[in-house]
């Protein structure tokens, strides 16, 4: 590997911090017993409970003022002020620690754990009196830290695709981006808790599945070469879940990992989250009230409010959301009422409407490509569409009132769908029909069309209770939520093309 000047000034630094006889990425144990946050928050009134502290962090900036200096350390809380004599730290004639280590050898990046007294300085900053030193660990890369001049910050870390492909420097140098993840984490915490109140069970189902059914998606495939069998990785857990409804289960709940083979864009990464629940018993009428209870108390939990900020808009997650069937919804925002009409009445509207459609595209698809082209994105405040069209969804009961229909609903926040909802189809003969159906448009050349589960078909000839089923997508959840304009945000490692050497 070719090394850059700087990085070569610090490998050497590395090399004379061996020779003095220093370790420099030490095993031992560091006690902590105090962070940067606690300090400055509690220091004023209670000052006599910081007169032994130990911490550790980032060394981000030093002033080094002869026999004295001043540094600042980042922890995983914050930043604070140390202050450093060298009469102190080094005792006697050994001053080695302080005047090769700290004023020579010592980085801005490098890890070190001081210990001490907290006091403030005469312009009135809470720091840390070091009495005690210690390198834990070597920073071999200059941090991309920003410089700041007159008040105008310069080459601050902010490019994109740097920040996400070096996600560990980015949280260094923005530390202020933790918020976001704090922020998913009390989001999935919140959901988990609405669950488990109600006495539904958290499960796990394969990620590596013989077939890639549950959804409309191209899957990746890979081998197995001990079974000699092709695999595939979820595109959906759904199958799995009514499974165990089946089983005797009354509410099942899973946080997955799902993986499609589609583009990648401010919405979509291959690899994403969803959250999907089972309720025996229910519809998704039921599931639709149940559905405003978690997300509004999750927006509460989250954030403090049933308000949040996407941009330029104010999303208000208060009951009840607004309810609109996906036929009314394209009749409002396209001029036509295709309620009645076939595939090539369908098609051509989409002809008229200046949509691109293919030969593969059934009925389905093609109501899904006008609803998503001209009608999602008018819908900024949560919006339930519901009442599909049969053809869009295979795994759905059909409407106990309207010919054609399914009861079926997909709440819209902000122009983008981030959940959805059935009341689950539970005929095992019906369902084969469905998947059948789905057979033929994969002749046709639609390969996100579902695949004949032999196995999930047995599985309801056992008979599955009335269900209501959702899936969240907790990527898009968490944008809405931390106004986040770009699904790479929310994603500590986002996937990214090969990096270019």
């Amino acid at each position: 590997m070719e090394l850059n000047e700087l990085q070569v000034i610090r490998r050497q630094s590395l090399e004379e911090i061996k020779k003095a006889g220093i370790e420099p990425f030490p095993a031992e144990i560091f006690e902590v017993n105090a962070t940067a946050s606690e300090i400055l928050t509690n220091y004023e009134n209670n000052k006599l409970d910081y007169k032994n502290v130990s911490i550790a962090g980032r060394l981000m900036t030093r002033r080094i003022m002869g026999k004295a200096s001043f540094a600042v350390l980042q922890d995983s809380t914050s930043k604070i002020q140390i202050y450093l004599n060298r009469d102190e730290i080094c005792p006697g004639e050994d001053k080695v620690l302080y005047n090769d280590l700290f004023k020579k050898w010592l980085d801005i990046g490098d890890i070190i754990g001081v210990k001490g007294y907290v006091f403030t300085t005469q312009t009135g900053e809470i720091s840390i009196h070091v009495t005690e030193l210690k390198l834990l660990s070597k920073c071999l890369n200059p941090l991309p830290l920003p410089k700041e001049k007159d008040g105008v910050v310069y080459d601050a870390f902010t490019d994109p695709e740097l920040r996400h492909r070096m996600r560990y420097v980015d949280l260094i140098v923005n530390p202020q981006i933790k918020e976001t993840f704090i922020k998913r984490t009390k989001l999935i915490q919140s959901l988990r808790n609405t669950f488990n109140s109600r006495g539904y069970m958290e499960v796990e189902t394969p990620v590596l599945q013989p077939i890639h059914g549950g959804a409309a998606a191209r899957p990746f495939a890979t081998h197995h070469n001990a079974l000699d069998i092709p695999l595939f990785l979820r595109i959906a857990n759904e199958l799995y879940l009514k499974r165990l409804i089946v089983g005797g289960f009354e509410g099942v709940y899973e946080f997955s990992k799902n993986f499609r083979n589609e583009g990648i864009d401010r919405t979509h990464n291959p690899e994403f989250t969803a959250m999907e629940i089972y309720v025996a018993y229910k519809d998704y009428e039921w599931m639709m009230d149940f559905t405003e209870e978690m997300i509004e108390k999750a927006a509460i939990d989250v954030n403090g409010t049933t308000e949040a900020t996407m941009g330029e808009h104010t999303i208000q997650f208060s009951r009840p959301f607004k309810r609109v069937t996906m036929y009314d919804a394209i009749k409002e925002h396209t001029g036509f009422d295709i309620s009645a009409m076939n595939e090539e009445e369908i098609r051509e509207v989409c002809k008229k409407l200046n949509i691109e459609v293919d030969a593969s595209m059934g009925k389905g698809k093609l109501i899904d490509e006008i609803f998503g082209e001209k009608c999602e994105k008018n819908y900024i405040q949560p919006t339930f569409i519901i009442d599909y069209p049969i053809e869009m969804s295979p795994l759905t009961k059909k409407h106990r009132s309207k010919e054609g229909l399914v009861e079926r609903f997909e709440l819209f926040v902000n122009g983008k769908e981030i959940a959805n909802a059935y009341s689950e189809l539970n005929d095992p003969i019906e369902q084969r029909e469905r998947f059948e159906e789905q057979a033929r448009l994969a002749g046709r050349g639609d390969d996100e069309a579902m695949p004949i589960d032999e196995d999930f078909l047995r599985a309801l000839e056992f008979a599955m209770p009335p269900t209501a089923g959702l899936g969240i997508g907790i990527d898009r959840l968490t944008m809405l939520l931390t106004n986040q304009a770009s699904i790479q945000e929310v994603l500590f490692f986002p996937q990214m093309r090969p990096e270019n050497k």
